[in-house]
């Protein structure tokens, strides 16, 4: 069996370097095991695809160009195809044969032979420069259509059979948003939920919680679903021109929860990024000595509320969730003590000899947060707030009448988390996540029991597995019945990719589904049933 160093090194090079050739049409996969009867859709993700644009690389693994691919299963069989996003970024980069729209962590310039200073004047003219539409995070659902979403203020429509790409969607034309999470919320109605960044807004930089309702009017169903949008509340920056990152937030029944974190963006850096000869990435940066803000929105009110809830400094990407229980807001996060995260996925560094000197120097930390909203006013300073008997988190008031909180730590080494969203917003107790120790790479993923803090895990020889997504029995009684999905990269020459399938309740294997395409690492997806 090839050691573990030799591994990372082989899977840099089949899936953070080499270009993805797409499967626009559809091929049946190779399947093993049962595949549930019940099991009846397509899986749809997406991920970086292309590094390499002529002779320039992009220098982020997370600039890479949007390749989406699906999984469709159908009376036991399954189906796979892939094709690019045709972004704006897509047709101009391959028009040029090289890199000539900038990413987060790769800023181009204009053909020398081109007139440079109509690109400069186009900078000139903005506050915030206009981002790329290469969205290759996540796709999300607004009203019954899908979109490939990134960070930026655009989404590009797809059609979630052909994977064809739409049309180029601004939300600045329906709420005023430069950045927006590529992690929206749903509710039972079907609602969808958004957080994004206003920057300089009437000189105000903001951030604006907005509701997206799941049907529109007969008269506008040729129109966005944006058209219907509605901001439900606005909360300033803390620092006016340096708004907080975040990636993802969490949603209960009755509030929604912004983390703002001491990881900045500069505004003046980045509007001037581009004549600094720098990427818009090396804008953002963690202050260690700042405090992260907790901020709760009562969805009912449309205010947030009046108290001041804080923690140390930390940084995070991703929500696990959020529930309320007896007047306390319950939430989970993966945490990191820095940044070094994001810089581990630069290609450089990616193509180092990984080891535990020159890899992750945080690793991921589940933490679970309480918030009490509903405590006694009168309890004096020191005094832990929180009266949930089953966890080790508190929340302790200070001299100013703030609200200090101090994390239960879960568990270590997970990320990418899932969970049966049937269960979002609401208490729960499995998560499914990739685990990651001192490498950025996953080479497993995993069950995680709140309760219990026991740990299930899947892995595979030279296997490289997607964050895994859980699909519920239809007949299912219980939080855990049902399915994990996930695409899996291998590494063997002698082996195919495959889509992977657990029983989500034991996590042992029930099936996989081969496929001779080239199969890409993907990011974030959604399973869409036959009966959507």
């Amino acid at each position: 069996m090839e050691n573990t160093d030799d591994m990372v090194q082989s899977v840099v090079g089949v899936i953070f370097s080499k270009n993805r050739q797409e499967c626009p049409e559809p091929i049946k996969a190779v399947v093993q095991g049962n595949i549930p009867k019940w099991l009846q859709g397509t899986l749809l993700r997406n991920g970086p695809g292309i590094h390499t644009v002529g002779e320039m690389s992009y220098n982020h693994w997370f600039d890479g160009l949007s390749l989406l691919h699906s999984f469709t299963f159908k009376n036991g069989d399954v189906f796979y195809r892939s094709k690019y996003l045709r972004s704006d970024t897509y047709n101009s980069n391959m028009e040029a044969n090289r890199i000539v729209v900038s990413e987060f962590g790769t800023m181009a310039y204009p053909d020398p032979c081109k007139n440079i200073f109509s690109k400069a004047f186009t900078y000139l003219s903005h506050v915030v420069p206009e981002f790329t539409d290469n969205c290759l995070i996540n796709i999300i659902k607004l009203g019954n259509d899908y979109y490939a979403s990134s960070e930026t203020n655009f989404i590009r429509k797809i059609n979630p059979q052909s994977l064809d790409t739409l049309e180029k969607v601004d939300y600045l034309k329906y709420v005023t948003v430069n950045l927006a999470t590529s992690h929206p919320h749903y509710d039972n109605e079907g609602n969808t939920f958004n957080m994004g960044t206003s920057i300089g807004d009437k000189g105000r930089t903001k951030y604006l919680i907005f509701k997206v309702p799941s049907t529109v009017a007969d008269t506008d169903k040729k129109k966005s679903p944006l058209k219907s949008a509605e901001v439900l509340c606005s909360i300033p920056a803390h620092r006016l021109l340096s708004p907080s990152y975040y990636h993802s937030f969490g949603m209960t029944e009755n509030y929604v929860i912004l983390i703002e974190q001491p990881l900045k963006l500069d505004i003046v850096k980045l509007a001037t990024a581009y004549f600094r000869g720098v990427n818009w990435a090396s804008c953002i940066s963690f202050h260690d000595d700042e405090k992260t803000l907790f901020h709760i929105v009562d969805k009912r009110t449309k205010k947030a509320v009046a108290e001041k809830f804080y923690t140390d400094a930390l940084v995070f990407y991703h929500h696990i969730n959020a529930y309320e229980e007896d007047g306390h807001i319950v939430f989970d996060i993966i945490a990191y003590k820095d940044n070094s995260l994001y810089e581990m996925f630069y290609m450089a560094n990616l193509r180092k000899d990984l080891t535990q000197e020159t890899a992750l120097t945080s690793i991921p930390v589940c933490k679970r947060f309480v918030v009490p909203l509903q405590h006694d006013k009168k309890t004096e300073v020191g005094a832990n707030l929180v009266k949930i008997p089953t966890t080790t988190a508190t929340a302790v008031k200070d001299k100013d009448g703030d609200i200090f909180c101090d994390a239960e730590i879960l568990c270590e080494g997970i990320e990418l988390p899932r969970i049966n969203y049937d269960y979002n917003g609401k208490k729960y107790r499995y998560v499914y996540a990739s685990h990651v120790e001192w490498r950025p790479i996953p080479t497993k993923i995993v069950k995680f029991d709140t309760m219990t803090k026991k740990m299930l895990e899947w892995t595979d020889d030279m296997c490289w597995p997607a964050e895994p997504l859980f699909v519920p029995d239809p007949d299912g009684k219980e939080e855990d019945d049902g399915i994990i999905l996930s695409s899996i990269v291998s590494s063997d020459p002698n082996k195919s990719s495959f889509l992977l399938i657990l029983d989500a309740k034991t996590f042992k294997e029930v099936g996989r589904a081969s496929v001779k395409a080239n199969v890409h690492l993907d990011l974030h997806g959604l399973f869409i049933p036959d009966n959507n």
